[in-house]
């Protein structure tokens, strides 16, 4: 008897450090489907498949408190939704709600006492943000809608840049001001948040250089200094901009350019076709930008370029590129320990797993590898669309 409980004892604890030891994420697909991975030591899973997030999910945004993903679905001309999905402890996805959207690529939470009472979605083709107050229920109306913007000519890259196309929202870490990255119209759009309300109100767009076509995001502070990343796709960049605040409880953001360096490292040109995307700061210490269709390590192997932060004043030095293990890289995140970051191959379609050196900030080997859905077409808006870690 004493034996069997030892046995059963031993299985228990056994099973809550597999338990423990195992961690989730969840991606997005351009096919319709949303899925849940669990990664286990070297082994990355699926673990469940969702039909969820409309025609064409485009972006996924994480809520840790209330364990809620937020899906963005792109495609504007066929009853496009945001939906939201319940995650539970150990990976598994339901949808809770879904309302009428008017087709988005990205979202951002802002406002309310947290931080995250309201959320800004991004209309790349519609040229517009809506926001909507959460919880989402299948009754939310947009509580504002921005836009459309118009432009009075096409810029510096027709192709691309024929109208304003916003490409991203996010809070700056005040939490009284959202940004939004505008590729079409290489402005980087300001607004002051009533974090009651959730009203946005517009502050003066800050112009980028001609043809920078603005993405993704991201702040730094060190003391009372604070500075934003802004990954610029068609120009292959990041800049580096000072952050003025207003003095006083009014008035808006200003930004003022300080730095701009290549995603691909010195001395070398973009590769036609090639162009950043995804962008993250980690641990305060290092910043990552991916560069889709760079093909540096092979025919479908994009490079990551990995920058070093400076402490004092936030400017970037030039590390590395790595090999991201994947082709279009779209999304990255790192986990909360810092010691692995997760990529989205966008065609190629799959979520790898890299460790990664929380001191030197440098990638190294392949954790982890799994092709998820069916891998799209180059240049297409097909395959993986975003990454996620549930944590």
């Amino acid at each position: 008897m004493l034996a069997s409980l030892q046995s059963l004892a031993l299985s228990l604890s056994l099973l809550v450090a597999t338990t423990a030891a195992q961690s989730n994420l969840v991606v997005s697909h351009f096919n319709g489907n949303v899925y849940s991975l669990a990664l286990s030591g070297s082994q990355l899973t699926l673990k469940q498949t969702l039909k969820a997030g409309g025609t064409w999910p485009a972006w996924v945004t994480y809520d840790n408190d209330t364990r809620t993903v937020y899906v963005n679905d792109e495609a504007g001309w066929i009853a496009p939704t945001i939906t939201a999905l319940s995650v539970s402890a150990d990976g598994t996805l339901a949808q809770t709600a879904a309302a009428r959207s008017n087709g988005e690529v990205h979202s951002g939470l802002y406002g309310g006492g947290d931080g995250k009472g309201f959320i800004a979605v991004v209309q790349y083709e519609n040229s517009g943000i809506w926001t909507y107050k959460l919880p989402i229920t299948s009754s939310s109306q947009p509580l504002q809608k921005l836009g459309p913007w118009t432009m009075p000519g096409p810029g510096p890259v027709p192709s691309r840049q024929n109208k304003p196309h916003p490409h991203s929202a996010f809070p700056d870490p005040t939490g009284r001001f959202l940004l939004a990255g505008d590729l079409g119209a290489d402005l980087i759009r300001v607004f002051s948040i009533d974090a009651n309300s959730g009203q946005l109100t517009s502050c003066a767009d800050v112009k980028t250089g001609a043809g920078d076509g603005p993405r993704h995001g991201t702040f730094f502070t060190a003391g009372n200094s604070t500075v934003l990343y802004m990954v610029n796709e068609l120009a292959n960049t990041v800049t580096t901009y000072r952050v003025g605040y207003p003095s006083g409880g009014s008035g808006c953001l200003a930004l003022t350019k300080a730095q701009s360096i290549s995603t691909m490292g010195p001395g070398r040109a973009p590769p036609a076709g090639s162009k950043a995307a995804a962008v993250q700061l980690v641990g305060g210490r290092h910043l990552y930008v991916t560069n889709r269709n760079d093909k540096t390590f092979g025919a479908q192997q994009d490079a990551i370029a990995l920058y070093a932060v400076s402490p004092t004043d936030g400017l970037l030095t030039f590390v590395e590129t790595s090999n991201s293990r994947a082709f279009f890289p779209r999304t990255m995140q790192a986990n909360k320990a810092g010691t692995m970051l997760a990529v989205g191959g966008q065609t190629s379609s799959n979520v790898v797993i890299l460790e990664r050196d929380a001191q030197t900030g440098k990638l190294g080997r392949v954790l982890a590898n799994l092709v998820v859905g069916t891998p799209g077409r180059a240049g297409e808006e097909d395959g993986l669309s975003a990454v996620v870690w549930v944590e």
